[in-house]
């Protein structure tokens, strides 16, 4: 897809363009991400950094080292609390979007879920999807 992604937080304090292919979409089913999200997985879309800007608001940010041992930053509206980005230092050149964050999420199509091992048992996601027990990425 190439035409301007939008997107931004609850209250409409932060908003956000993309300008370029989304890329992958994952279920991440650790445990920093249920906490982050407040639900059984979070839906990530990895992006290319350079191609995102914000257009109006400000993100706050609160940096941890995750499971994997290297250190995620996650990025969310300081109004709403809103999730909006993940930044993993390794990996600069890329953001992972909280696909429930855009305008029009019929645009995320996920391709398969990471850390598996961490799932819960009562959310279902369709187990035809390729799944990888820790981190497919391995930021």
């Amino acid at each position: 897809m190439t035409e301007l992604v939008t997107g931004g937080c609850l209250c409409g304090y932060v908003r956000y363009e993309y300008d370029g292919e989304l890329g992958t979409a994952n279920y991440c089913h650790c445990r920093d991400c249920r906490k982050t999200t407040g639900s059984a997985f979070n839906v990530g879309v990895r992006l290319q950094s350079a191609a995102l800007h914000l257009v109006a608001g400000q993100v706050k940010s609160y940096t941890k080292t995750g499971d994997s041992g290297n250190t995620i930053t996650r990025e969310f509206c300081p109004e709403c609390g809103s999730p909006l980005f993940t930044r993993a230092p390794a990996k600069p050149q890329f953001v992972w979007l909280k696909a429930g964050s855009l305008d029009n999420p019929e645009w995320v199509k996920p391709m398969d879920q990471i850390w598996t091992d961490s799932a819960v048992s009562w959310a279902y996601i369709d187990p035809a999807l390729s799944g990888f027990s820790r981190n497919r990425y391995h930021v």
